[in-house]
């Protein structure tokens, strides 16, 4: 059986180890995760993170994906989705891992929701880094990204989706209810699956 992990940045994965993914499965991924992980593809559409990693040239070793825009004409070594979706990285990422031969896909840090207080500070793990918000700052309205995840799972019926969960009470949103395709489990559902070890929360 074919697996892919698709990554997100939301802080519900960051207690699970990445480096072990790489015996199961292809490992997809978005954004910042390049500076401390290597996946199979790296996907990256803001144009920030797009002069970043090229400033760091990791498109020359590895398979990084983007959409067209003339900004990014000089740069090498990038691969560009044709037609661009002008979608948000973690479901642009899906995409991609859909379009592949893969039966099962696993989705990590999808949360949608956000953290703290009333669930209104960013939720991300990169947040107060180099081109992304202040961890103190409001959270992203996820409506385009619920929107675009629930548009790969449609067009992709025959996948088999399975969405990680921090706890089993964590957020679910309403859509989800119509994808037979989709199930949850939680990262410790997940651990046990894939015999790794969570490692101590950031």
């Amino acid at each position: 059986m074919s697996v892919a992990f698709v990554l997100g940045n939301g802080t519900s994965r960051s207690t699970i180890p990445l480096e072990p993914l790489k015996k199961y499965g292809t490992i997809y991924a978005c954004n910042a995760v390049y500076r401390e992980f290597q996946p199979d593809y790296l996907v990256a559409v803001d144009i920030k993170m797009v002069n970043e990693i090229n400033m760091s040239r990791y498109q020359n070793e590895h398979q990084v994906w983007t959409n067209y825009n003339k900004s990014f004409e000089q740069y090498t070594g990038f691969n560009y989705f044709e037609p661009s979706l002008g979608w948000s990285s973690g479901p642009t990422a899906m995409h991609l891992a859909a379009s592949h031969a893969h039966e099962t896909i696993y989705i990590l840090g999808f949360d949608y929701k956000g953290i703290g207080p009333e669930e209104k500070r960013v939720n991300n793990i990169y947040s107060s880094t180099q081109n992304y918000k202040r961890s103190e700052d409001g959270a992203t309205y996820f409506g385009n990204w619920l929107r675009q995840t629930c548009n790969v799972m449609q067009k992709s019926p025959e996948k088999r989706y399975i969405r990680v969960l921090e706890e089993k009470d964590s957020f679910i949103p309403e859509p989800f209810e119509n994808f037979s395709n989709l199930t949850h489990i939680t990262v410790e559902e997940f651990a046990k699956s894939f015999n790794i070890s969570t490692c101590i929360s950031k």
